[in-house]
């Protein structure tokens, strides 16, 4: 087991790695930017180092300043956290060729699920369904005839990164053109990379993924689904596990292809593969995600597995411990991230001096955040700054559970979106468990 881990983030999944470390009985290195000098995770972190301005291209994402401060804290091991570094082969190959362990997949794996075009032709031929698309796009002459076959709408996607960027919808035949050339500069801007894919535009969907853990030992298990189709831009804004929608057959059917896609790449580590589902019940591979998740909480609630830490150990070498026929899933999750953002005002970020702090408490009930009496959110990092868990029996008790402990959060000085939080769970749609990823589109969200 490792004795020493640097945490290469910021914010509440830097905080939630440090106290993982810290229950294993192994040493935290913190990294900060100037702008986080008086963050939550460098005062939590048994060791801090400076690493850069506020800017997150001169310090989070600095990777010789991090491999630096790794190599001068005597670190054995980098946890990427998600996001930032996270799925950058380029940090993860050089963290191996400085004998640095990467607590994720090799570069080799990064590289191979990461470029979503070459990861949906390895899926089709291990036999887990793909949407309905084409290869990767070199030439644009191509564009009639490809969109053609596929039919429209269709979408245009970025083979690399994701959040959302790179991507377009093409209603017909008129905006090929114009949507290829924005999705490519987008992508080449956010991620290095302009190349891009064609697939068919399927609505109604559901956004479903499979969270797996993979051992160095060829073991593979799914620890069940997450229901991620609240989302404004393509960017999630409440999960659930399990989900409401998914019938146990085609669960099963899910969680076969979700290992069938993992052996197919040869995964190890903690990994997500990501699903569309239709109204019946057909699903499709979309992508694969090869680090830890946002929403990872609401499945450590329903199976009791701590992913944090089995990331840790699966890194170290060490075997996993249980079978797919020992997991369980218990009850019902729920989780609401809280983001300084106002949504009345066209989601507009926001920062700013937290005046007054309140947490809700209670049994089952969890929020992971950076946040404390008097800090200052910087303006130079994502909007989120908690995520409010929680757990029942059942899920119209976690509904009720959550709606109660939003009301109890109380955070002053900055502006939140805890009150549309509120509005989803009180909507009829939401709570008969029937909504697909149109949901806050219909509602007149921008």
């Amino acid at each position: 087991m490792f004795s020493k881990i640097l945490i290469a983030n910021r914010g509440e999944i830097a905080v939630r790695i440090i106290r993982a470390c810290r229950e294993m009985g192994i040493s935290s290195v913190a990294v900060f930017s100037e702008a986080d000098r008086d963050s939550l995770h460098a005062s939590l972190a048994d060791e801090s180092v400076c690493i850069g301005p506020a800017l997150a291209k001169d310090s989070y994402l600095n990777i010789p300043a991090i491999l630096s401060a790794a190599e001068a804290t005597g670190a054995q091991a980098i946890h990427p956290g998600y996001g930032l570094l996270s799925e950058n082969a380029e940090f993860a190959a050089l963290c191996e060729k400085c004998g640095i362990a990467f607590i994720g997949p090799s570069a080799d794996l990064i590289r191979k699920t990461g470029d979503k075009d070459a990861a949906r032709r390895t899926m089709r031929a291990a036999g887990v369904p793909v949407v309905p698309g084409c290869d990767r796009i070199d030439d644009p002459s191509r564009l009639r005839e490809e969109a053609d076959q596929i039919g429209y709408p269709l979408l245009i996607k970025a083979r690399a990164g994701g959040g959302g960027r790179g991507i377009r919808t093409v209603n017909g035949p008129d905006d090929l053109k114009n949507a290829y050339a924005t999705a490519s500069s987008e992508a080449q801007s956010a991620f290095g990379d302009g190349a891009v894919y064609m697939e068919k535009f399927l609505s109604p969907v559901k956004h479903i993924e499979m969270q797996i853990l993979c051992d160095r030992f060829g073991n593979a298990v799914c620890l069940g689904e997450r229901e991620c189709s609240i989302q404004r831009k393509r960017q999630k804004l409440l999960e659930e596990s399990p989900s409401p929608a998914v019938k146990e057959e085609t669960r099963r059917k899910m969680m076969d292809a979700a290992v069938k896609a993992a052996h197919a790449v040869g995964y190890v580590n903690a990994g997500t593969i990501e699903f569309l589902m239709d109204t019946a019940g057909n699903f499709y591979f979309m992508e694969m995600n090869t680090r830890l998740q946002v929403e990872h909480p609401v499945t450590e609630m329903v199976t009791g597995i701590d992913l944090v830490k089995w990331q840790i150990r699966i890194a170290a070498g060490v075997p996993l411990s249980f079978k797919q026929e020992d997991v369980h899933i218990e009850g019902h999750a729920i989780e609401c991230r809280i983001n300084a953002e106002n949504p009345k005002k066209g989601f507009c970020p926001g920062g700013g001096k937290v005046s007054f702090l309140h947490v809700p408490g209670g049994p089952w009930v969890r929020f992971d955040t950076a946040l404390y009496q008097d800090y200052v959110v910087p303006p130079f990092y994502d909007s989120m700054i908690g995520k409010l868990i929680v757990h029942a029996k059942t899920r119209e008790e976690a509904v009720r559970k959550m709606q109660a402990a939003l009301c109890e959060l109380v955070i002053e000085g900055v502006e939140h979106n805890a009150e549309l939080q509120m509005e989803i769970l009180d909507d009829p749609e939401f709570k008969a468990g029937d909504y697909c990823t149109d949901f806050i589109e219909k509602r007149g969200y921008a």
